[in-house]
């Protein structure tokens, strides 16, 4: 029996790797389908992409379905998948930037239910915030805290935060947050 010599190098991937790297592209366009309109906005896809993304949530037979995610995946082919992998872990929260900007409003939100006088910085960092507004939930979510009721104010103060962070007009200072 003759020993075969399979150290050779190939130059060109395993089809099994070609195949599971298309399997791959496929289900990341499968996780851009199940994305809300807004969050796809979010993400810097080509438009012929977005296209198809967009019939994909339109349709509802199962093997249509199948049909349009495969097209989604044979696109996907040829985009770079990089930056709609980032994007996605933003939106899920994944990146480091990500988790540190939630953690640094969530860090403000505490030292404004502290200290009323946030509410200055608040309005100096974002100009055309609603002060009264954010006051109102300020005081809500005291009471709540003191009733043990659910913390619906204290949530509301987070989302009005992060859609203010979120806003082009945020200045980047986050040196003096703590």
């Amino acid at each position: 029996m003759q020993e075969e010599d399979f150290s050779e190098d190939y130059t060109r991937p395993s089809k099994t790797k070609l195949k599971e790297a298309m399997h791959e592209l496929r289900d990341l366009g499968a996780e851009l389908v199940e994305l809300p309109v807004s969050q796809l906005k979010r993400i810097d896809l080509p438009e012929n992409l977005l296209t198809a993304v967009r019939d994909c949530q339109k349709i509802t037979a199962h093997g249509a379905r199948r049909r349009q995610l495969q097209y989604i995946g044979k696109l996907m082919r040829g985009v770079d998948d990089e930056p709609i992998r980032a994007g996605l872990a933003k939106l899920r929260g994944e990146s480091a930037a990500e988790v540190a900007r939630i953690h640094r409003l969530e860090r403000f939100r505490v030292r404004l239910m502290e200290d009323e006088t946030t509410l200055t910085e608040i309005a100096n960092q974002w100009p055309g915030v609603d002060i009264q507004h954010l006051r109102q939930l300020r005081r809500n979510a005291l009471k709540e805290q003191e009733l043990n009721k659910p913390p619906k104010s204290f949530r509301a103060i987070f989302q009005i935060l992060k859609e203010l962070d979120g806003t082009p007009a945020a200045t980047e200072n986050e040196d003096g947050d703590e």
